[in-house]
C-alpha cells in the first residue's frame, strides 16, 4: 500500500473515531466538548507534514473549509448546534472532500447529505402516530386545530407519556390546546419533562452527519445524483 493510500486510510480512520466518540456523548450526554473537535482537527493538520503534495492538500483542505461560515451561520440560526457545526469543521480538515465513489462531492456533500437524512425521523414519527391511531388512542383529544396542522404535527412529532429528549408542540389557550410549529435548539431551549403532551423529538443531528458523511465516501452527493438523473 503506498503513502498515498495509507494516509487516505488514516485520515478515515481518524475522522470515524471522532464521529464516533462525538455521536456516543450526543446520544448519551447531550453535550461534546470542544476539545474534540480540537484534537482531532489538529491531528488531521498535524498529518499535513508527512503529505506527499502538502501544498496541493492544503488547497484541497481550504476549499472544503468553505463549509465553515454555512455551518457556523446554521448553528447561530438555530438549525443545528455547535458541536455539529464545529464537527462538520473538523470533517474538513480531517478528510477533505474524501470519497471512494466515483460520482461528484463538493464542499457541502456531508451536510447536504444529512440533510436528505433529516426526513427519516418525519416518517418514523408518521408511522409512530399511525400505529397510536390503530390502538384507538385519541392523540389530538382536546385540541382545536385545522385538520392542515394536525397533518404537520404528525410528521413533525408525537404524543409522548413520558418524554425524555423532546421540545414540547403544544400550548394551553382558553379550554382548548394548540399545536406549535416551530424550531428548537438544544442549546437554548430546554427538553420538556411535562407527561402525556406533543412533543418534537431533540434528534442528535450529528448522527445525521455521520450518515452523511458515510453516504459521502460510497456514494458521493444524493441531491447531485439526483439532479444528473433528473436531466
Amino acid at each position: 500500500m503506498d503513502v498515498i493510500s495509507d494516509l487516505f486510510f488514516i485520515r478515515i480512520i481518524l475522522a470515524f473515531g471522532m464521529l464516533a466518540i462525538g455521536g456516543f456523548f450526543d446520544v448519551w450526554k447531550r453535550e461534546i466538548h470542544d476539545y474534540l473537535w480540537l484534537g482531532f482537527g489538529g491531528a488531521g493538520v498535524a498529518l499535513m507534514i508527512v503529505e506527499p503534495h502538502p501544498v496541493e492538500f492544503a488547497f484541497t483542505t481550504l476549499f472544503a473549509l468553505m463549509i465553515a461560515p454555512v455551518s457556523l451561520i446554521a448553528w447561530r440560526m438555530g438549525l443545528f448546534g455547535g458541536a455539529d457545526a464545529f464537527a462538520l469543521i473538523a470533517l474538513s480538515v480531517i478528510a477533505p472532500q474524501f470519497t471512494l465513489s466515483e460520482n461528484t462531492i463538493t464542499p457541502f456533500t456531508t451536510l447536504s447529505n444529512a440533510a436528505v437524512l433529516f426526513v427519516l425521523p418525519l416518517f418514523v414519527n408518521a408511522s409512530r402516530n399511525l400505529i397510536s391511531v390503530l390502538r384507538n388512542e385519541k392523540i389530538f383529544a382536546g385540541f382545536d386545530e385545522p385538520t392542515w396542522k394536525k397533518v404537520l404535527a404528525i410528521f413533525m412529532g408525537y404524543r409522548s407519556k413520558n418524554p425524555k429528549y423532546g421540545f414540547t408542540m403544544e400550548k394551553q389557550e382558553g379550554s382548548s390546546k394548540k399545536i406549535v410549529l416551530s424550531l428548537h435548539n438544544a442549546e437554548t431551549e430546554k427538553f420538556t419533562k411535562k407527561p402525556d403532551t406533543w412533543i418534537t423529538p431533540g434528534i442528535p443531528y450529528l448522527l445525521l452527519i455521520i450518515g452523511g458523511f458515510i453516504i459521502q465516501l460510497i456514494y458521493g452527493d444524493i441531491i447531485i445524483s439526483a439532479m444528473k438523473i433528473g436531466s
